[in-house]
């Protein structure tokens, strides 16, 4: 079976281009979803969570985002010290999740793939573009994040130009091109293989 990963900044629009091939019947991984699910059920992830950034990042065995952002985002070791707790956790759960599929191929999706090496574990990257303006105003619909909040993540996310140099398909999220031409090509070429 293969493995397909999609990647993109935040904003560009990963997970719509997810659930259309959902559609298709290819289940798909949401890394995500899936470390903030870990985040709180997984109990040697809490307890280093907890370890690194105080107790009180959790409130009745819920995580506390907010407090948990409030220091990440300011002390960019803890930033790496959390990375390296969480990341390695969520591939090796996602290894499990892939191992139990039985379609033709099952997708990945996540925002740093290259980032956390996690590339390494999938055979083709496809990465979803979207034009930085736009992936600014849906940040902020979506989230009621600021403009400068959204900035902040985005300097902290890989190069979007590089990282789609690394990627072998680019689907264009831009509102102007339509999706479902372009996820059924890559669709019928890896059915192909």
């Amino acid at each position: 079976m293969l493995r397909l990963g999609i990647t993109g900044g935040i904003g560009s629009g990963k997970s719509v281009v997810c659930q259309v091939f959902q559609t298709l019947g290819i289940p798909v991984f949401n890394a995500d979803d899936a470390a903030k699910w870990l985040m709180e059920n997984d109990d040697q992830l809490v307890t280093a969570i907890k370890n690194l950034l105080g107790d009180d990042v959790y409130e009745h065995g819920r995580l506390n985002r907010t407090k948990i952002s409030s220091i990440v985002f300011v002390d960019k070791n803890k930033l790496l010290e959390l990375n390296q707790i969480v990341h390695p956790a969520t591939r090796q759960y996602a290894k499990k999740w892939f191992d139990a599929q039985t379609a033709p191929y099952a997708i990945k999706e996540a925002a740093v793939f290259f980032e956390s090496g996690s590339d390494k574990d999938v055979d083709v990257m496809l990465g979803v573009f979207a034009p930085i303006e736009l992936r600014i105003s849906r940040t902020m619909k979506r989230s009621s994040l600021s403009r400068e909040q959204v900035l902040a993540i985005i300097s902290k996310q890989m190069d979007e130009t590089e990282k789609m140099k690394l990627c072998q398909y680019v689907i264009t999220n831009d509102d102007i091109t339509p999706i479902l031409p372009q996820v059924l090509k890559i669709h019928q070429e890896i059915m192909a293989r």
